[in-house]
């Protein structure tokens, strides 16, 4: 993480690098600043990434609180003072901490840590765009013929099933494709409108169900294209099986 370090007092700038250098050495300072000008013309140049500031309150030209009228502050903030007054505004500008020189050891990882805390909370813009989103799913999967690699348009797939340990993709033109990928790994990748788990043995399109026979608490399903096992949809798996069918 970079550091900015906003202190007019050279020697508590100096202090303060050489205990970051001790005691959170994954944090690198790349600038400080002496007043809140400099800070501001820090803060504005865009090419400087800052995801942490050390902020003295009481600056050469004035309080820290006029870089926050002046300028977008979008860094996590930890600000450092001889004076325990300006606690309560410094947390109503949003300072993740607030530490009282001189600054112990314990005091300067504490607030580094509720710094990295925030850093690791998920981008909520991120997360709502991907949940909006909707998910794209595979147009084909890649298959094994002899010694050839073949892509299969999902829109070709009747059914996936495993036999005798092997998976096996079947299209609706009878061809029969060993598939690497485990059912699991394949029934996430493929449109849940079209396609349907009936089993941990089956994966089912739903266009190449010819008819359903009931068998006690289970389902069998006739394909459009012959299989060599029986297509049954686990009991526990057959009101789930109807809603999908239904839609």
């Amino acid at each position: 993480m970079n550091v900015l370090i906003i202190e007019d007092e050279i020697m508590a700038q100096s202090n303060l690098m050489r205990m970051l250098g001790q005691y959170c050495t994954d944090l690198t300072v790349v600038g400080t600043a002496t007043s809140v000008a400099s800070a501001v013309a820090w803060l504005q140049v865009p090419s400087n990434k800052a995801d942490i500031l050390f902020m003295d309150v009481e600056l050469a030209d004035g309080v820290c609180f006029e870089i926050f009228r002046k300028v977008k502050v979008e860094a996590q903030v930890i600000m450092t003072t001889a004076y325990d007054t300006y606690a309560i505004k410094a947390f109503e500008a949003g300072s993740v901490d607030y530490l009282l020189k001189p600054i112990a050891p314990e005091a300067l990882q504490r607030a580094v840590s509720r710094c990295r805390t925030r850093s690791e909370k998920p981008d909520m813009d991120a997360v709502m765009k991907q949940l909006t989103e909707p998910k794209r799913y595979r147009e084909r999967l890649v298959v094994k013929f002899n010694d050839r690699i073949v892509p299969v348009p999902t829109a070709d797939i009747a059914y996936i099933c495993s036999e005798e340990k092997c998976n096996y993709v079947v299209t609706s033109a009878t061809n029969r494709y060993i598939l690497d990928a485990s059912l699991d790994v394949v029934a996430e990748v493929l449109d849940p409108e079209r396609f349907f788990k009936i089993s941990r043995c089956c994966i089912i399109a739903s266009t190449s169900i010819k008819s359903i026979v009931k068998q006690g608490g289970r389902l069998k399903i006739i394909p459009s294209v012959e299989s060599p096992v029986e297509l049954t949809v686990s009991r526990s798996r057959v009101d789930d099986f109807m809603s999908w069918l239904e839609r």
